[in-house]
Parts: structure tokens; C-alpha cells; sequence
């Protein structure tokens, strides 16, 4: 994966499609995260790991919120990338990470909307 040219895509989206893309991305982590535990709450094998996911995606989800409200103060798009794809010393958390975005980047479609339901 390319760094620099997933950020220079991600800049070029309309701000609706940035949060999309984002939102997209952490429905994909969720699904890699349910591999840190089983089927009842004793079955967490992998507490670090599934705090890692909850914590990239409380992040996220403000950046999503930003995004929608169109917030002049929210993190630059290089850094939201940098945040997602850069490499990791922990590389099973980088892993999850990437997964995630490949799969959500793959399943990603611009849609061309000029209005919203209701605008």
C-alpha cells in the first residue's frame, strides 16, 4: 500500500465521501476485531487488540462527526491516513488495520449526489 497515493485519493473526495469511506472502514475493523474474542464476555482472548480497535475508532468517529459537520478544526486529511496506514511496531495491529482499509477502499464507490434527502 502505497501511502502517499491513498492520501492524495483521500484529499481529492468531497468531504460526505470521506466520512463515508471512514465510516465504511470501521465496519470493516469491527468485523477483524471480533477475532480478538468468542462467543461470551469471558471469551476475550485479546484485550489489547480490541482495545486498540476501540480506541481507532472513538477517534474516527469524531473525525467522522467533524467531516459531516464540515469543522474547520478537524485533523488534516494526511493525518487521518498517516493515523490509519502508517506502519506499526505491533504488526498484528497494523494487520487489522489493513485489512479493514483494503476491504472498505475495494468496496468503496463515489456516488455523485449534488443533494441530500430533504436539501
Amino acid at each position: 500500500m502505497n501511502l502517499k497515493s491513498e492520501i492524495e485519493y483521500f484529499t481529492e473526495m468531497r468531504l460526505l465521501d470521506k466520512a463515508r469511506l471512514l465510516n465504511m472502514f470501521l465496519h470493516e475493523l469491527s468485523q477483524e476485531a471480533r477475532g480478538t474474542y468468542g462467543p461470551t464476555v469471558e471469551d476475550v482472548h485479546d484485550t489489547a487488540h480490541l482495545r486498540f480497535v476501540n480506541e481507532l475508532t472513538h477517534r474516527l468517529t469524531r473525525v467522522i462527526e467533524q467531516l459531516l459537520a464540515e469543522d474547520a478544526t478537524r485533523p488534516a486529511d494526511d493525518v487521518v491516513l498517516r493515523m490509519l496506514l502508517s506502519p506499526r511496531a505491533d504488526k498484528v495491529a497494523e494487520r487489522l488495520v489493513y485489512n479493514a482499509y483494503g476491504r472498505a477502499i475495494n468496496g468503496f464507490e463515489s456516488y455523485d449526489t449534488t443533494v441530500l434527502m430533504g436539501g
